[in-house]
């Protein structure tokens, strides 16, 4: 399917809300990405829109998420949530060519690694792996093989063992 990715602007705010709300059947994203628009977190250019001809059918967003380290250091590295598909579209390859854009995007903006807490059995085709496997952690009580990283700088993680600290507004709507 045929796509025109770009990123939102600020007059697709109210289709994005319904988009993300249809997709999961609840307004928990909705309100997630509302609230992480307004915080030091956000990056305009990864908050990701996708058209087929005229209709919003897709959207990701990837923000700020600090990691600090157990040598006391704090890494930046990104958050991937979420990404939501109209329900029409599902396995139409909606949510891959969002993830794909987006990875390029962070990639090309100097970040070089993101995180996501999602389906064990999908996002491993894009390359994210355990985050265990890096020494990496989250406060969420989550299964390890759902907590997932990718580097997008090969490298990236190596020694960067911690826990990520996701923003106030993960808790908020959670």
């Amino acid at each position: 399917m045929k796509l025109h990715i770009r990123p939102e602007t600020a007059a697709e705010f109210p289709a994005i809300y319904e988009l993300n709300a249809l997709a999961f059947g609840q307004d928990n994203e909705s309100r997630l990405v509302d609230k992480l628009r307004d915080t030091p977190f956000f990056i305009p250019e990864l908050s990701i829109v996708a058209y087929a001809g005229e209709y919003l059918v897709g959207y990701i967003l990837l923000t700020r998420l600090p990691l600090k380290g157990d040598d006391g250091l704090t890494y930046e590295t990104l958050a991937l949530a979420p990404v939501s598909v109209t329900p029409a579209l599902h396995q139409m390859g909606v949510g891959g060519q969002l993830i794909r854009h987006a990875l390029k995007e962070a990639s090309a903006l100097g970040f070089d690694s993101v995180i996501v807490l999602g389906h064990p059995e999908y996002y491993p085709k894009f390359g994210f792996e355990k985050a265990s496997g890096f020494g990496i952690r989250t406060s969420y009580e989550v299964p390890d093989e759902a907590f997932m990283a990718v580097e997008l700088v090969p490298g990236a993680l190596k020694g960067k063992a911690g826990q990520v600290a996701y923003p106030k507004a993960f808790e908020e709507v959670g």
